[in-house]
């Protein structure tokens, strides 16, 4: 497992930013490769604790899990003796996530499926509260952690985690991480990890309290009418399902009002299955706004101190 340690010439708080506990998620390697590459890491202080792929054996072989099969971000804490899976977790948990003050771990939908960018956290917690906000993400999902996942384990020793949610797995996505990076440099900035603060005005993230998954309630093809971002209301038409034997189409309709943060990026789709992810909200005219400097500011406007390092 690689692990960066950058030491800033002053004391200060430790962060943790980890990627690639799913294999096949690899949007955060490439943040943090851009994130160790930057000048202002000479100018911190503190010290800044980069995984960049922690499931090296799913990474290796384009696989969300280890080779038993077993999902490493449900099997925290783990422990020394027994699974693979059980091992790596207590590892990592022990030796790594215990030293830091806070983590963000960075991941991105599983295969076949796309994420709006998004934070994770559970908001009681006070500091995950305002860091969550300071991230800059348009949308925060207030979201319990998972039984034998990271976000749990860690809780239980006392490292508050964040999770970046942005993308689709085995892909990169430019606009996801140009606003991971951008993240990850203003919760350093909230923590006085740079010697010189760089604030930049944001807006207000849209908040979002609970979430569902539409889902299939026959099997065929489906042809999405709406895309991540997208507006719904209860009862829009926001997909189709087609029989390829007949010319029969059952409609999908949005299940409550809100904003579409993930969705099926596959058309062949079986009943049952997850189609799109709606997070609850009322908050439109915020949505919107956040959407549109998304589009037009993030992906024109990169963060400041991203700079490509000059190969030589």
């Amino acid at each position: 497992m690689p692990v960066h340690v950058v030491h800033g010439k002053k004391d200060g708080p430790v962060l943790l930013v980890s990627a690639a506990i799913h294999g096949d998620e690899i949007n955060g390697v490439e943040i943090i490769r851009r994130l160790l590459s930057l000048d202002a890491m000479k100018r911190m202080k503190g010290t800044l604790l980069a995984v960049p792929i922690v499931n090296i054996y799913g990474f290796n072989s384009h696989s969300r899990y280890l080779p038993d099969r077993r999902d490493l971000n449900r099997s925290f804490p783990g422990a020394g003796s027994g699974s693979l899976a059980g091992r790596l977790a207590h590892i990592f948990l022990t030796e790594v996530v215990a030293l830091a003050d806070m983590c963000i771990d960075i991941h991105t939908a599983s295969i076949h499926r796309d994420n709006l960018p998004q934070i994770r956290a559970d908001l009681n917690n006070e500091k995950l509260n305002t860091m969550s906000n300071k991230f800059g993400s348009p949308i925060i999902l207030h979201s319990a952690p998972p039984s034998g996942s990271l976000r749990a384990a860690a809780n239980q020793v006392n490292v508050p985690v964040m999770v970046y949610e942005s993308g689709e797995a085995l892909r990169f996505d430019e606009l996801s991480i140009r606003v991971g990076v951008r993240g990850v440099l203003n919760v350093m900035n909230e923590l006085e990890m740079h010697s010189k603060s760089i604030h930049r005005k944001q807006k207000p993230p849209v908040i979002l309290r609970s979430s569902t998954w539409v889902r299939a309630t026959t099997s065929g093809i489906l042809r999405a009418v709406v895309t991540l971002g997208d507006l719904v209301k209860k009862g829009d038409v926001i997909g189709y399902i087609s029989n390829p034997a007949s010319k029969s189409d059952t409609i999908v309709e949005a299940t409550t009002n809100g904003i579409i943060i993930g969705r099926t990026n596959i058309p062949l789709i079986y009943e049952g299955e997850a189609l799109f992810h709606i997070g609850k909200s009322q908050q439109t005219k915020l949505i919107e706004e956040h959407l549109d400097t998304l589009n037009n500011d993030t992906l024109l406007n990169p963060p400041e101190l991203v700079e490509e390092p000059v190969i030589v």
